[in-house]
């Protein structure tokens, strides 16, 4: 099959799963959108938003419409990295043996990330980077395609751990979710408290997601598209030669390169489900928002003048 008749059943087979998933979730549809394109690409997504947004939902239904093996881990303060990982016992002919933790899977739920302390937080790093994890010096490969969607509770709120940096530089989407619309409300409601069952078709397998990130990767980007991608993100690095004073004045830190590296992933994904055979400037900017927002450090005079990365993001766009 050519490269041009994949990317056509990729917009049917999108649109298809937008459809199924928006049985159970009401609205939303950028955020879902996000979170497909990151799965298109091979990245993992962070979900920003307070309690009951249905963030936990959003993520098991996707995974039912993937065909994927799903596991859930609910962070707590009291959570060790064994406890995701996995940990080596003793059998009964005193042979240590590793027992797989929850990491081990193909979608992994990491719901309220920011509950736990740095230490555990740090324990996914290897496996959302290399997609393996390494055990009393045993490297365990982990089964693909691989993604981590994690939940956050806004850092503001009592008992949260913000992420480090080198930890939310390896999210591709940082996706902030806000409340529903009244009348998306009112649709949720009435959908959530009756004895009505949803079923929930499969549309995808593991080999069909693979396929389609090859395929993403198979699409070429003009120069002038990576010039663009790349220069965006240049632009919101303080303190070098070419940075605008808005810049020097507002941010800590910019973005660095895995953020151009996304800006080109993202913006082919995006192309290809709105049926173009190559991104443009446009695919780039649709994307973002979601890759630079958490790669953005606004500083204390930022926070003073109620300046968010948003304000910062759509500066430069």
């Amino acid at each position: 099959m050519s490269d041009v008749v994949a990317v056509e059943n990729l917009v049917k087979k999108h649109q298809a799963l937008r459809d199924e998933i928006g049985k159970i979730i009401v609205g939303q549809e950028k955020v879902i959108e996000q979170i497909l394109l990151s799965i298109y690409t091979g990245g993992h997504s962070l979900l920003i938003g307070v309690p009951g947004l249905a963030k936990t939902l959003m993520v098991n239904t996707i995974a039912q419409t993937l065909g994927l093996d799903f596991k859930r881990i609910q962070f707590t303060p009291d959570l060790m990295p064994s406890d995701i990982l996995g940990s080596e016992v003793l059998d009964q002919n005193r042979n240590f043996k590793f027992i797989k933790g929850p990491v081990f899977g193909n979608i992994i739920l990491a719901d309220e990330i920011n509950r736990t302390p740095p230490k555990t937080q740090a324990a996914l790093l290897e496996a959302m980077q290399e997609r393996a994890v390494t055990i009393a010096g045993q490297q365990y490969k982990l089964d693909m395609p691989y993604f981590v969607l994690a939940t956050q509770n806004p850092i503001e709120q009592e008992g949260t751990y913000p992420l480090p940096e080198a930890q939310l530089d390896r999210f591709m989407f940082a996706i902030e979710l806000k409340y529903p619309s009244i009348a998306e409300e009112i649709k949720v409601v009435k959908s959530t408290t009756t004895d009505d069952t949803i079923k929930i078709n499969t549309l995808f397998n593991a080999d069909e997601i693979i396929a389609v990130q090859h395929l993403v990767r198979r699409i070429p980007v003009p120069d002038n598209v990576v010039d663009y991608a790349v220069r965006l993100v240049n632009s919101t690095r303080p303190r070098i030669n070419d940075a605008s004073d808005f810049i020097n004045n507002y941010v800590d830190w910019g973005a660095g390169p895995r953020a151009s590296q996304n800006l080109v992933l993202g913006a082919k994904a995006n192309a290809a489900i709105n049926g173009k055979f190559s991104p443009d400037i446009e695919d780039v900017k649709a994307v973002s928002m979601g890759i630079l927002r958490h790669r953005v450090l606004k500083n204390y005079k930022a926070e003073a003048e109620g300046i968010s990365e948003e304000d910062i993001i759509s500066k430069l766009l």
